[in-house]
């Protein structure tokens, strides 16, 4: 795989991913935020663009009932005096944090503050998250179960550089039983893409099945913001379920 997603291609399942970066000219702030799933109840689901953001949604509601609908359905990217992107509805607790600090960090360790892990046994699926802020500062964060059953908190600031970006997910890429939680810092992506489409296109091409396994893929969205105005902004999606491939 080109333009710098090798090591994404490389994950057989990384669950959910969050990218945070910029444009390779320096224009726009990227977000790219992916689902991918394994059971029937997670590949049921779309992302769908919503006033100031997007959110991840049912496609069909009878087998997304199997599931947890509290974690399968939610705001994954809004903009609001910045811009908040997680796996879960901790988006909008990080939506409503960023009006109040200066630091990233600071953003999310205060919106996540009250937030454990997903209690989905025997996988305890981390919760991500991501910010910007004005001007153009950045974070990643993840909560995940700690060998003692304790929440582990952790957040990184992260450098916006023109044509590159950081990348978290919810899983090591591992498709084994349970799943591993993501480990070490934030992984490094390129970002050559030009647009929004483009910038999909790439990740979903990343996340795709090699060597005959089995298609994990279910949406892929991003987000270009004007790096002056967050509120220009323009999005992309790709839902697998309205590919015709």
């Amino acid at each position: 795989m080109v333009n710098g997603l090798k090591k994404l291609s490389s994950m057989e399942y990384p669950g959910r991913l969050i990218i945070l970066g910029k444009d390779l000219f320096g224009s726009y702030v990227v977000v790219v935020y992916a689902v991918t799933g394994r059971s029937p109840s997670s590949q049921a689901r779309k992302i769908i663009a919503k006033k100031n953001g997007a959110w991840v949604e049912p496609y069909d509601e009878m087998t997304l009932k199997r599931g947890n609908v509290d974690l399968l359905v939610y705001p994954a990217i809004q903009i609001s005096k910045g811009i908040a992107v997680s796996n879960g509805k901790h988006t909008s607790a990080i939506r409503d944090c960023l009006a109040q600090q200066k630091n990233p960090v600071e953003v999310l360790s205060n919106a996540l503050e009250k937030w454990d892990y997903e209690p989905d046994a025997p996988n305890y699926t981390p919760r991500i998250s991501g910010c910007v802020i004005k001007p153009e500062k950045a974070a990643l964060g993840i909560i995940k179960r700690a060998p003692d059953g304790s929440a582990y908190k952790k957040c990184y600031e992260i450098s916006l550089i023109n044509g590159k970006g950081k990348m978290i997910a919810t899983y090591t890429g591992d498709n084994s039983n349970p799943l591993p939680s993501f480990e070490g810092e934030p992984l490094d992506v390129d970002l050559y893409e030009k647009s929004p489409a483009e910038t999909a296109e790439a990740v979903y091409k990343a996340l795709g099945p090699k060597n005959h396994e089995k298609d994990f893929r279910v949406s892929v969205a991003v987000l270009f913001a004007d790096s002056r105005e967050f509120e220009k902004h323009a999005i992309a999606i790709i839902n697998r379920h309205e590919r015709k491939e």
